[in-house]
């Protein structure tokens, strides 16, 4: 697939050297997805959406590290019994916290990869509304390497702050 784009790339670029009308625009999905507003939103929008969540989750992390050093404290005076069922607690509530983070980082990255998508295809629309606009003939997005005279990226989150 890779050949296969960089075999177009390559021939329409021989063509322009006859047509000497093609016109290149590039856009670097990176900064669209960090810099502009709507990815702004969005990321407050996660952060807003899990704060609870992950407040419980500190909580309970706390709860098992206080709970820990008491029972490091008590154990030498505690008898056999308090002792193997203490580290069973310690045990449970253990895996209960990283059932909890394990289940967040899982929601959390649905969410992003949500709300990441819907942003991609509204800065798609509006690469291809640029394009029309001004008449670009190919647009590329994360090149390795990109002139700044062809780098649309600016005018892409321009647009897309511009168009709530």
């Amino acid at each position: 697939m890779k050949k296969l784009l960089f075999t177009m790339v390559l021939a329409l670029c021989a063509n322009s050297v006859f047509a000497q009308d093609l016109k290149i625009g590039v856009v670097n999905t990176e900064r669209i997805l960090r810099d502009s507003a709507p990815a702004k939103a969005a990321q407050q929008k996660l952060e807003n959406e899990f704060a609870k969540r992950q407040k419980e989750i500190e909580d309970l992390t706390l709860r098992l590290k206080t709970q820990s050093e008491r029972y490091e404290k008590d154990a030498p005076t505690l008898s056999e019994s308090d002792r193997n069922r203490r580290q069973r607690e310690l045990a449970d509530l253990d895996r209960d916290v990283q059932r909890r983070q394990r289940e967040f980082r899982e929601d959390l990255n649905q969410r992003r990869s949500e709300e990441y998508a819907a942003l991609i295809e509204r800065a798609n629309r509006v690469i291809r509304q640029l394009a029309e606009t001004e008449k670009i003939d190919l647009i590329l997005q994360d090149v390795v390497h990109a002139s700044s005279r062809i780098d649309i990226t600016d005018k892409v989150i321009r647009a897309l702050n511009n168009n709530k």
